[in-house]
């Protein structure tokens, strides 16, 4: 006499089972009524709200004039140009162009000082300090208004040892250090200010209508 296995869940088993599927479902239902999907569309929000440059619109061109050495140092107006130009090209929210014809804004700027005052002395070492002062004056083309005017330091230390044209290659590459952070500097200064209050230049262009198709 065979004897079958019924593999089925008994009655309260059963009721278990239903009652757990019907739980389920209702939570689906009701994350779905309340607005949630399972589902992303789109690239998604971005960390730290909207994009930047959404938000403020085109760059501010800008033209760098070469700058003007008031300091004993000579010859150092075309390399602290080429800091300027480089670090506002990188890190300064404006849009570096070759020509002032073409820039919402104009950059000046002047070579204040050089300095090399001695940290430290002994009867073997001698250790001292490169301190250069850039000043940078920006202004609109059109108004011819200054809108903005900084002063910044940059300080690079050497050792001076008793070879002079070694002492001079070391002095040269502090000059270089100086004026690059000088020029860092002022480059970060302007970003802020750009992302803070903006320039007129910027703001017209980004409010000037754009032509569309009807």
């Amino acid at each position: 006499m065979e004897r079958s296995i019924d593999a089925r869940p008994s009655g309260p088993t059963r009721w278990m089972l239903a009652s757990a599927t019907l739980v389920v479902a209702a939570a689906i239902n009701g994350l779905t009524g309340c607005g949630y999907q399972f589902r992303v569309e789109g690239a998604g929000p971005t960390i730290g709200g909207a994009d930047r440059s959404a938000a403020q619109g085109p760059a501010p061109r800008l033209a760098i004039k070469t700058l003007v050495n008031r300091s004993f140092e000579p010859n150092l107006e075309t390399r602290y140009t080429n800091y300027v130009r480089y670090e506002f090209s990188s890190g300064s929210g404006a849009q570096v162009v070759p020509d002032s014809a073409a820039a919402d804004l104009v950059l000046t700027g002047e070579i204040l000082s050089v300095s090399m005052p001695t940290l430290s002395f002994s009867q073997t070492t001698t250790e001292s300090r490169t301190e250069v002062v850039l000043r940078l004056d920006v202004e609109e083309v059109k108004t011819k208004k200054k809108i903005w005017s900084q002063v910044a330091k940059g300080a690079s230390e050497f050792f001076v040892t008793r070879d002079l044209q070694f002492n001079r290659v070391l002095q040269n590459r502090a000059l270089e250090q100086a004026g690059r952070f000088a020029a860092a500097d002022l480059a970060a200064r302007f970003l802020l200010y750009v992302e803070s209050s903006g320039t007129a230049a910027s703001r017209d262009r980004s409010a000037t209508p754009t032509s569309s198709a009807p």
